[in-house]
């Protein structure tokens, strides 16, 4: 399954729970960073490509540094993620193989962004409101309305995700519902799972 959802919408909060109940969780987050870990191929690419000013003083990637660079470069981003998305993509590949449960979840922040659909039997879409969103961005990276707002619009339009969705968990209420929420989705998954085997 791949998961995906909106800047702070908890998609974190969900895969958390499915890895508590036994699925195997990837985040491409973790391997978005072990890409680019010093000593890596993908590090060296980033510095021939970018220049040592993306390098901080301990040899690692200066991810400000990079971001700055790429958030109004269009050419700069695509560059940056033909070298980070092959390197991804294998590491999911052999975590895949390597997953000992009855199914997997993948979480893929940028999913639809990225073209990445299509990789996977079905997507999980963690939907919350805008409003929900900004006022839990604001409070997790202690920063104002105005930046999370820039947060929230740099990303693919909430709609274009949720048609995507094959299931859908609408992150709104207490944490006993998402529990909920994600059970119901766990069951049905290990039946999906046992069809298949």
């Amino acid at each position: 399954m791949g998961l995906t959802g909106g800047i702070a919408s908890g998609k974190t909060a969900v895969s958390d729970r499915f890895a508590a109940l036994g699925a195997a969780v990837i985040d491409t987050d973790q391997l978005a960073r072990e890409v680019v870990a010093p000593g890596t191929e993908g590090l060296a690419a980033v510095r021939e490509r970018f220049g040592a000013a993306v390098i901080d003083a301990r040899g690692e990637l200066d991810r400000r540094a990079l971001r700055e660079r790429i958030f109004s470069d269009q050419a700069a981003r695509r560059d940056l993620e033909a070298i980070t998305h092959p390197r991804i993509r294998a590491r999911v590949t052999q975590r895949l193989a390597e997953a000992e449960a009855p199914y997997a979840i993948v979480v893929v922040p940028l999913l639809v962004e990225a073209g990445w659909a299509e990789s996977y039997d079905r997507i999980l879409v963690v939907d919350a409101e805008p409003s929900k969103q900004r006022e839990r961005l604001m409070a997790r990276d202690h920063v104002d309305r105005a930046q999370a707002d820039r947060a929230l619009a740099s990303q693919t339009q909430r709609e274009r995700r949720l048609a995507l969705a094959d299931d859908v968990i609408v992150n709104d209420g207490t944490p006993d519902e998402l529990d909920a929420r994600v059970q119901t989705l766990h069951r049905q998954y290990l039946g999906m799972a046992g069809r298949a085997g």
